[in-house]
């Protein structure tokens, strides 16, 4: 999906995932796979495997992969992460004098946060180690999609042009908050990147579902038993709708009274929650649909899922349905990843002298 975002002027030297599901995805949808996708462990990969050298390195592992401090002793330590097997090849192509011009990390949220700040500080002074200056932004998709879908970019750059250090709307309080607690050795390397928001959003969840008589609802007993779920505040959205209200419903465990509960909740504000990969039950949505005093609820579908990424609906997707919703789940907002290539990466690339010519 990242390099969907990136889109056609861009052109994929290498790309390497572990998983068959995505593995298999991505031949399906780009016809020059075979010549450059490796399917397998990042840590079989060598530096002799990479191409040249490329202006942009893009990774987005695994989010348990981010505990670079604490038990793992920071980079010191714990290098059994596919993050890890990343880093080791960019270093390796630094020594090589084949470093990439650009690095960008994507993550959840947490990264930022994760054993006190100390994971994201150990990743800022890897980056500086390597003479690269980085930033981060913390991007909702749901500036651009019907998702809620927060994730952090960290962008490393060894080249800065004054042009492009500036506020933006995704400075948001967690960001700033992680760059205070930067050491001052790491926070030395910081930049605060400039990025505008894009334009407003101008769909709703509701545009992007199929048909109602072309998906299978639940039966009546279901849809009780979904709404028995919901807490006194969703049954009162419920109730509160009047003419015709389509939400996302998501299923949580909560604390309540000591004990573990599970709670269906519901939104209508025009957006899906974020999508997770269905490795249980409660991590898939269900879509409902309210009109007239009458509930109807069913699962989101596969295709409806790839839309909420942002995906054209000729991406080709795996035919079950776990497959599919694991590779949307586990994926990249593509529009998102074209505002911020349009935006600055691809600023970040232009020579000097073009940049200041504008």
């Amino acid at each position: 999906m990242a390099r969907l975002g990136l889109g056609p002027g861009w052109s994929c030297a290498f790309a390497n995932d572990f998983d068959p599901v995505k593995a298999a995805t991505y031949r399906a949808n780009f016809a020059d796979a075979a010549g450059h996708f490796h399917e397998g462990d990042v840590w079989k990969v060598s530096e002799a495997d990479l191409p040249g050298r490329a202006d942009l390195a893009w990774a987005s592992s695994p989010c348990q992969d981010f505990s670079l401090a604490g038990a793992r002793a920071g980079l010191s330590g714990g290098r059994s992460s596919a993050f890890f097997g990343f880093w080791r090849l960019m270093e390796a192509l630094d020594d090589a004098g084949r470093a990439p011009r650009l690095i960008v990390i994507e993550n959840v949220t947490g990264l930022l946060t994760s054993h006190g700040g100390a994971d994201f500080a150990a990743l800022g002074a890897a980056l500086g180690a390597r003479g690269y200056r980085f930033g981060a932004l913390e991007i909702d998709a749901a500036t651009v999609l019907p998702q809620s879908r927060p994730r952090v970019f960290v962008i490393a750059a060894r080249e800065v042009p004054a042009g492009l250090v500036g506020e933006s709307p995704f400075h948001t309080r967690a960001v700033r908050a992680a760059q205070a607690a930067l050491p001052a050795q790491v926070a030395a390397h910081w930049v605060w990147w400039r990025l505008a928001a894009p334009p407003a959003r101008n769909t709703d969840l509701a545009a992007l579902l199929e048909p109602d008589d072309a998906v299978a609802w639940h039966s009546p007993e279901e849809t009780a038993r979904l709404t028995s779920l919901m807490g006194p505040l969703h049954r009162a959205r419920l109730a509160a709708v009047a003419g015709r209200a389509v939400g996302a419903v998501f299923r949580r465990t909560r604390i309540e009274d000591g004990r573990r509960v599970q709670r269906a909740e519901v939104r209508f504000d025009g957006l899906a929650g974020c999508l997770r990969t269905p490795r249980g039950g409660s991590s898939r949505q269900s879509i409902v649909v309210v009109e007239g005093g009458r509930v109807r609820s069913r699962l989101l579908g596969p295709r409806e899922a790839a839309r909420l990424m942002g995906l054209p609906d000729g991406y080709a997707l795996p035919r079950t349905t776990t497959g599919a919703l694991h590779v949307a789940g586990d994926g990249v907002a593509v529009p998102v990843v074209r505002w911020l290539a349009r935006e600055l990466l691809e600023p970040l690339l232009k020579p000097a002298a073009a940049m200041a010519a504008e």
